[in-house]
């Protein structure tokens, strides 16, 4: 399972687990690093930039050969620490960073000077290859099988279309949740898969045993879209509680976005009510489950160490 993604990370097998607001940790990385892979968490997971450095920290020293950690970044405005955060990353080190949600642009020039990679999410031909003119290092096709903020397109297709325009690996994000759906994202012409929700129900992740007991019991066809998180379409397990709020914008949240004055409000509140509610399923035990999930889940039978999830990636 050689391929450029494993060359460029010198990790053993071409698999990123992939950053996950509130889930993915430094427990779950050191794991996955153990096994062969390379392990990513949200910058935005750790309250304070001391959080952070600590985190880091940790993450070099427990660092063996074969494995590889990184950080997720949220590159536009609507996240404050990100230039604090970045600079953190620059100056503590790491091997690679993730990009989200805007123009990659500073973090690829910053990174490049501390000897950082960076990786760009990407859900479209046309932005694959503007951050490839910036200079990143591999675009992550997230797919329409992606779980939380997906793509549109279908992983066969978007991965087609990258891998042949692009130079740079492709590494596809979206539908991995078992070792043949690797061969098949390969097949397509990625270098290796990014993986995030069979990794919630391992042990190590710091969420309720509820969460991860629902992706045990749920699978592919219980995930659906909402908009009631972020304003954004984002997909979450179909739970009652989900049933009952809807998955629609309330009526006035679609008036005031028609208002240009107000629209950037209006997002930015959603987007805070969104997050503590899905903060709160995550971390306490409540009926209101509003909890974000992929179709991959599918495959999760059992709630099991990260190294054993690998294992079943991998083997």
């Amino acid at each position: 399972m050689q391929t450029r993604l494993t060359q460029l990370l010198d990790i053993t097998y071409p698999v990123i687990m992939a950053p996950m607001f509130l889930v993915s940790n430094v427990a779950m990385v050191k794991e996955a690093m153990q096994a062969g892979i390379a392990g990513c968490i949200p910058a935005l997971n750790y309250r304070t930039i001391d959080e952070l450095k600590l985190a880091i920290k940790d993450l070099k020293a427990a660092k063996v050969k074969g494995g590889s950690f990184g950080f997720n970044l949220i590159v536009n405005k609507s996240n404050i620490k990100y230039k604090e955060q970045l600079r953190v990353l620059c100056e503590e080190g790491c091997d690679f960073i993730i990009t989200s949600l805007g123009s990659p642009e500073e973090t690829i020039k910053q990174a490049h000077k501390a000897g950082i990679k960076v990786f760009c999410d990407v859900t479209d031909l046309r932005f694959a290859k503007k951050v490839e003119q910036l200079g990143a290092d591999a675009a992550i096709a997230v797919n329409n099988e992606a779980g939380g903020h997906r793509g549109n397109l279908s992983p066969q297709e978007l991965t087609n279309q990258l891998s042949e325009a692009l130079s740079i690996p492709v590494i596809s994000a979206g539908g991995v949740g078992c070792k043949a759906d690797i061969d098949k994202m390969i097949s397509y012409g990625a270098e290796g898969a990014s993986v995030g929700s069979p990794f919630i129900a391992s042990v190590e992740a710091n969420v309720t045993n509820e969460y991860k007991q629902a992706c045990v019991d749920y699978g592919a066809k219980d995930i659906i879209m909402t908009e009631r998180i972020s304003g954004t379409p984002c997909t979450v397990i179909n739970t009652p509680y989900v049933q009952k709020i809807g998955t629609k914008a309330t009526w006035i949240e679609n008036l005031l976005n028609k208002s240009k004055t107000l629209k950037k409000w209006v997002k930015m509140i959603r987007f805070s009510i969104g997050m503590k509610a899905t903060e709160n399923a995550a971390k306490k035990a409540t009926y209101k489950t509003v909890w974000v999930a992929g179709p991959s889940i599918e495959h999760t039978k059992a709630i099991l160490p990260v190294k054993e999830i690998v294992k079943h990636l991998v083997d």
